[in-house]
């Protein structure tokens, strides 16, 4: 099993800068797809950036393309989302997730098996 868990976020004025972390444990030696997903109240939850564990691959919703910078570092097991020129339409809850069988960089919730609790993103104009 993997247990994941995000931190970082906060209340920012718009055109601020977070940087979001997610830590993982217990079996992260599998080739994971890593990803991030947001959720705003009254929506459903969408796509944000992946990128596989040992590759070089990424990807990005088209919303965050040039703002947002997902990265990883594996010696401390750690997923980061670096996020920039936020926006108030950027406020939502920013999840961290993981895939134990997508062999590609999935931008669906269903192919996510592994979830963190979340974190608050707010961002205030």
């Amino acid at each position: 099993q993997v247990q994941l868990v995000e931190s970082g976020g906060g209340l920012v004025q718009a055109g601020d800068s977070l940087r979001l972390s997610c830590a993982a444990s217990g079996r992260t030696d599998r080739s994971y797809t890593m990803g991030w997903f947001r959720q705003a109240p009254g929506k459903e939850r969408q796509f944000v950036a992946a990128m596989s564990w040992r590759g070089t691959s990424t990807s990005y919703a088209d919303s965050v393309k040039g703002r947002f910078t997902i990265s990883r570092d594996n010696a401390k097991n750690t997923l980061y989302l670096q996020l920039g020129s936020l926006k108030p339409e950027d406020t939502a809850v920013y999840y961290c997730a993981a895939s134990s069988y997508a062999w590609s960089l999935s931008r669906s919730v269903g192919q996510y098996d592994y979830w963190g609790q979340g974190t608050q993103v707010t961002v205030s104009s």
